[in-house]
């Protein structure tokens, strides 16, 4: 039926082909990070909520969990940047969250990118396969004022080519948008990993601040 089909139509499948095989390698290399990444920073999580300090915490967390890194280094530079104010720790402890808060975001962002394109697929791919199909069904009727004949068997083999087009663009959509779902819900729990994170910084912070270890000695350690 494709090598029958109409240039038109044959151009749509093979476009709803390749956006499936791009469904399916999103599908794999978003897994794969996803799975790497949260495993990295569960173990970092871990090390930050029983690290004694936010420098413990600097030297246990490894650099696989690009993220927690991020915020400590965060935390770090704003403690520099406010070695003039370090006695005010309400107003340290604002700052620093507003930079979390941020790297949060941009975390959140750097995972989601990818994903987009599944939801373009899910959207559009019906769309473009029913366009095949109109074309070809389109065809079809030509075919038969040219033939000046309503014989089934003249215009059945170009309406089932048309329809062709239309199950591929399902075949393309369909697991798009269950994968597209699927990450979504994915995404949401690292943005909740990361978040955990960031309190378990904060909170350094706060008990570091508490024992009057933000001091120049401690901004000396952090340079």
């Amino acid at each position: 039926m494709f090598l029958a089909a109409d240039w038109v139509v044959k151009a749509v499948m093979i476009g709803l082909a390749l956006a499936s095989v791009a469904t399916w390698t999103v599908l794999v290399a978003k897994t794969l990070e996803l799975k790497r990444s949260t495993a990295a920073h569960r173990i970092a999580l871990g090390k930050v909520e029983d690290a004694g300090g936010l420098e413990e915490a600097v030297r246990s967390v490894g650099p696989d969990a690009t993220a927690t890194l991020a915020l400590l280094n965060a935390t770090r530079r704003e403690i520099r940047q406010s070695a003039d104010a370090l006695d005010d720790v309400e107003g340290l402890k604002e700052r620093v969250v507003s930079r979390l808060d941020r790297i949060e975001a941009a975390a959140a962002r750097q995972m989601q990118r990818g994903t987009g394109v599944l939801a373009t697929i899910g959207s559009t791919a019906p769309f473009v396969g029913l366009f095949g199909t109109v074309w070809g069904i389109m065809n079809s009727f030509v075919g038969i004022a040219a033939s000046q004949t309503t014989n089934l068997a003249v215009v059945a083999p170009g309406i089932a080519e048309a329809l062709l087009a239309t199950a591929i663009g399902l075949v393309a959509a369909i697991p798009a948008v269950v994968i597209y779902n699927h990450f979504a819900r994915q995404v949401t729990g690292y943005k909740a990993l990361i978040g955990d994170t960031s309190a378990a910084v904060l909170r350094l912070v706060s008990r570091d601040a508490s024992r009057g270890r933000v001091n120049a000695k401690f901004l000396e350690a952090a340079e």
